[in-house]
């Protein structure tokens, strides 16, 4: 404990440390709100000649007096957390802030879950998000290290129920919460299926799962018997996953992958830049550009790799193709198309990518190309049944669907439907709405339309369209969902998780930069932040 004289300037404490310094209480009321209500207000403390301040730490409470006389205070990696917590409790918020930016500076995976409980105690709310945030970072790190180990069980239970957490794979969450399990196993086994239930058990692989039911830790016990069982049935029962659908299916942030926008249109210009899209971060940052202006092209993810295909470039349409490898940071210039295209649809199916019509500055292209990727070559396949640009593709359930479009006399309402191993083409039920510049993707086995137009191209502005269906190819049939919050035309549309995300296009009067994304299991549509460059 310690003493303060408040009748004469002395500050003794716990006899350890002492200090005579004239105008002492003055001065600490002057830099401590505590003491400046202690000592300017009508309480009992301020009255009296000797005040108690129990569970101080004498030396700290030394160098919090001389900071207020010399606006100065060391901080060392040994003494900085007695500072900080007499800091907080004298409410000497600049020494406060100067603590929590040396330990923000100290983090490391060996101790970022030490320093994040700390802050919680002492209700350091910036360095707690920094070092919460630091641990999800570095979450591979840090499950290597002893203070994992010795997590108590209910900080255990709110990481695990974190998306934010960045993991390669769910692999490796059930990996580090078995080695926490077995750290103390009689405490933690009891406690083990309620912490399973964190973990997205249907997204496992498979063997991995099986090998699971297996593990003397879990074979015993009902309920984590019944939480792996679950996980079974997502993969025996693929046709019935929209109906399996829990908190367990949805994804982890950092397993679903990047989201790229690439070029487009701005206000005045084709832009160039390339953007990615961090689900986990909620943030876009540019990565690359392209080697030139294109608009109206083709782009698809084959092996990694980001493939730009035709295209026009304001003067001529193109049927060169770029590729853009993420991880190398490199371009590389590929084969290119046998045709030239603009307004193209591509995509991938089973190894090889598709080029799907589209327009070659002279007419509308029914005619379809395949790249090889072990071959290195173009060739084409059966063509359409109908010339389309600006048509939007996708795959499901093995075949390439091309939706929707311009045939040169009006936008599209009908729908087609390619089978690799026929090398044919059938059509499908046509849209409720003819759309033209159309998004497409897929998700847990429905095809989504997304956006578009319907119009010619001199009153393009008024019949642009935010109205959304999805296709059930079991029943052959569309059914109109939750429209967008606005009309997008030449929209893109990629799935990222669980979610349908709506980046940018055009609403009649401005390019946009706007994202949305789709929630297939309420049916609901969200507003993101912006997306940095239109």
């Amino acid at each position: 404990w310690c003493v303060f004289f408040t009748g004469c300037p002395f500050l003794v404490a716990t006899g350890h440390k002492s200090c005579c310094c004239d105008g002492t209480l003055l001065v600490l009321s002057s830099v401590s709100d505590y003491f400046a209500a202690m000592f300017t207000s009508d309480v009992r403390e301020a009255k009296q000649e000797e005040v108690k301040m129990e569970g101080v730490d004498p030396d700290a409470l030394w160098v919090l007096v001389q900071y207020a006389y010399t606006g100065r205070v060391e901080l060392r990696e040994d003494t900085i957390e007695c500072i900080l917590s007499v800091s907080c409790l004298l409410q000497l918020q600049s020494v406060v802030q100067a603590c929590c930016n040396f330990l923000i500076k100290q983090l490391h995976p060996s101790n970022c879950l030490g320093i994040r409980s700390y802050a919680d105690t002492q209700s350091c709310t910036h360095l707690h998000h920094t070092a919460h945030s630091y641990t999800m970072e570095k979450f591979v790190e840090v499950v290597k290290g002893q203070e994992f180990l010795l997590l108590p069980l209910e900080e255990m239970d709110r990481l695990l129920s974190s998306d934010d957490m960045n993991v390669p794979d769910e692999e490796t969450v059930v990996t580090a919460l078995l080695s926490w399990v077995r750290h103390d196993v009689s405490t933690r086994q009891p406690h083990l299926p309620s912490l399973l239930a964190h973990i997205r058990l249907p997204l496992l692989q498979a063997q991995f799962l099986a090998d699971l039911e297996c593990n003397p830790l879990l074979r015993d016990s009902v309920e984590s018997q019944r939480l792996l069982m679950e996980g079974m049935k997502y993969h025996l029962l693929p046709h019935r996953r929209p109906l399996l659908q829990s908190p367990r299916t949805r994804p982890r942030k950092s397993t679903v992958g990047a989201m790229f926008a690439v070029g487009g249109m701005d206000a005045t210009k084709g832009a160039t830049s390339i953007e990615q899209y961090c689900l986990r971060r909620d943030a876009w940052s540019q990565v690359a550009v392209l080697s030139g202006r294109r608009l109206q092209f083709g782009v698809c993810v084959l092996d990694r790799r980001l493939y730009v295909v035709g295209g026009r470039d304001g003067l001529k349409t193109l049927n060169t193709v770029e590729c853009y490898d993420p991880d190398g940071g490199s371009w590389s210039v590929m084969t290119p198309m046998s045709t030239h295209r603009h307004g193209l649809g591509v995509t991938v199916l089973e190894g090889p990518m598709y080029a799907v019509g589209g327009h070659d500055g002279w007419s509308y292209l029914s005619t379809v190309e395949r790249w090889d990727p072990q071959a290195r070559q173009w060739s084409f396949i059966a063509s359409m049944a109908t010339p389309r640009s600006t048509v939007g593709v996708a795959v499901l359930s093995g075949k390439l669907y091309a939706v929707g479009g311009r045939d040169g006399s009006s936008c599209l309402r009908s729908v087609e439907c390619f089978d690799p191993h026929t090398n044919r083409w059938s059509c499908c039920a046509p849209m409720a709405k003819r759309r033209g510049g159309v998004g497409v993707a897929t998700w847990n086995g429905f095809l989504y339309a997304i956006g578009g137009h319907d119009a010619p191209a001199s009153s393009l502005a008024s019949r642009l369209s935010d109205c959304v269906e999805r296709y059930d190819p079991q029943t052959d049939a569309w059914t109109a969902v939750a429209p967008m919050s606005v009309s997008r035309d030449a929209v893109g549309v990629c799935l990222l998780g669980d979610r349908l995300y709506a980046v940018g296009g055009y609403d009649g009067t401005v390019y946009l930069n706007t994202v949305e994304a789709y929630d297939p299991q309420t049916n609901e549509w969200t507003q993101l932040g912006f997306h940095p460059v239109y």
